[in-house]
């Protein structure tokens, strides 16, 4: 939330990407609970990329993937391959932040995916870069679906594992997520989190 507060333009009912959020996190599904005395279940993009590549591999779809390291492509084609046979892999770009931070070369990376067809991208740069570089160039890529993923490029690779069933539940993932890879996370969720959750208890403060 604190990332998005001020992005009105590219996040707003005119732009021209629309948008399906999900509660993807515990403090936003609690907070969600406690403002309308209903539960949500927490939906993150790890818990519904195999119903999403279930289908597209069942519609013959191409499946682009943006961000992560290099060292997973051949690990991840193999991945779609054996567990998802009708994906055609339309390939894994992994464009340095330099790049992401020039207009010229996010719209050369467009063109790329444009020509190899894609029809969904996943698009796994982490909060709040991949959110940022959909709503700027998503339009440009031709695909019909853009997926902000985050981790899930390394989960597919079998690079990194999802936490067991009972460490999500206990609303502790983060834990297990930054146990895994302290270097990447500790910023987002010991610096940038607290911030972050007392903006989601203040939203419902807020008048209607």
């Amino acid at each position: 939330m604190h990332h998005f507060g001020h992005a009105e333009d590219d996040f707003g009912p005119d732009a021209p990407v629309r948008w399906l959020n999900l509660i993807d996190g515990a403090p936003i599904a609690k907070q969600v609970q406690r403002m309308t005395t209903r539960s949500y279940p927490r939906l993150a993009g790890s818990d519904i990329i195999q119903g999403v590549l279930t289908d597209a591999s069942a519609s013959g779809l191409a499946v682009a993937v943006v961000g992560g390291s290099a060292e997973v492509t051949e690990a991840l084609r193999g991945r779609l391959a054996e567990a998802y046979p009708g994906v055609r892999f339309a390939g894994h770009w992994t464009p340095p932040r330099e790049a992401l931070s020039s207009r010229d070369e996010c719209l050369r990376l467009c063109g790329e995916l444009r020509t190899a067809q894609a029809d969904i991208v996943l698009v796994c740069l982490g909060k709040p870069r991949q959110e940022r570089w959909i709503a700027q160039y998503g339009p440009d890529t031709g695909a019909r679906v853009l997926l902000a993923f985050g981790a899930v490029v390394d989960f597919l690779a079998g690079r990194v594992s999802r936490a067991p069933g009972w460490v999500s539940r206990a609303g502790a993932e983060w834990m297990w997520r930054l146990m895994l890879e302290p270097r990447r996370l500790a910023r987002r969720y010991l610096i940038e989190g607290p911030p972050a959750y007392r903006a989601v208890r203040a939203s419902g403060n807020r008048p209607q």
